[in-house]
């Protein structure tokens, strides 16, 4: 077994804006890490998808990575997002996330280059080379463009650097195949939450959860309640979540989430575009969906 990073739930954490979407707010983002952490989070992944990382400049990348590492302190693992289609880039970025204190590095396929399995071995084995942090990969081919396979995965888990995969392909069979290829060499984290006890049930984790960012007690729970034989339970709470899962994905993330977490009084509802405030519709049924799962809305 390599060197795990976490078990259980990490908060794939939105990065709140300002009104007008062109800086960070400091504050509420600060405000957020301390109550994840109070809620019993395991891990924070940084300036991933959830966390508009594709729309941060260099500069505000490398800030929020900093800010987040100095204000966790070390009480959980800080997981960088540095994963990038310009593979150079990566690489100094990773430097850049270690030498500050990262924990480790989330490193997504490269999107829209559409590499070969041979270019995404290459990728990434180039980018692990650069750590000095374990790397966890992530599959997740809706938004790339390109599928991690199985027989890639298990050629990448003989890398001493890298540790795990975040696994949101949605296709079990494959997070099956990957299981059985790479054994103990490789943890794998659901990247879906509504298949989280699916995933741990083939010997996943955990999960790097965008419904931890208005439930991190809960998805941490159920975590926990699968790790420790609890499966009814698990089970329960995965389908009793299902609809409120499903709702937080009914327009592309993070546009629901964020409006979720702004409903919460955690930031403002703001994207960057390409990405766009959720429909009224939309928004009605998920504000809803809250308020069923016990969640305090703002007025």
């Amino acid at each position: 077994m390599k060197n795990t990073v976490f078990k259980g739930a990490a908060t794939a954490i939105i990065t709140p804006f300002g009104d007008d979407g062109r800086t960070v707010d400091y504050r509420k983002f600060g405000e957020l890490i301390e109550w994840q952490i109070k809620e019993g989070i395991n891990a924070l992944v940084v300036a991933g998808t959830t966390g508009e990382g594709s729309t941060l400049s260099d500069a505000e990348h490398r800030e929020v990575l900093k800010y987040a590492v100095h204000k966790v302190g070390g009480r959980v693992p800080v997981i960088a997002g540095t994963g990038s289609n310009d593979i150079a880039y990566a690489v100094d970025l990773t430097i850049y996330a270690c030498a500050i204190g990262c924990d480790a590095m989330l490193l997504v396929t490269p999107y829209y280059n559409k590499a070969t399995q041979e270019g995404l071995y290459q990728s990434f084995k180039t980018i692990a080379d650069s750590s000095t942090k374990p790397c966890i990969l992530y599959n997740v081919p809706s938004r790339t463009g390109c599928n991690l396979l199985p027989q890639t995965v298990a050629r990448l888990a003989d890398h001493p650097n890298i540790v795990g995969i975040k696994e949101a392909s949605g296709n079990i069979s494959q997070i099956a195949e990957v299981a059985a290829l790479c054994g103990d060499k490789i943890d794998i984290y659901s990247g879906n939450d509504d298949q989280i006890v699916p995933v741990m049930a083939l010997g996943g984790i955990g999960v790097i959860s965008v419904l931890s960012n208005v439930l991190p007690k809960e998805t941490v729970e159920l975590c926990e309640a699968f790790l420790e034989g609890d499966l009814e339970k698990a089970r329960k709470m995965q389908l009793g979540y299902l609809p409120l899962i499903n709702s937080l994905f009914c327009e592309v993330n993070p546009i629901p989430v964020k409006a979720a977490m702004a409903a919460m009084g955690w930031c403002k509802n703001s994207l960057r575009l390409p990405l766009t405030p959720i429909s009224e519709g939309n928004e009605k049924k998920l504000l809803g969906l809250m308020k069923e799962a016990g969640l305090k809305l703002e007025d």
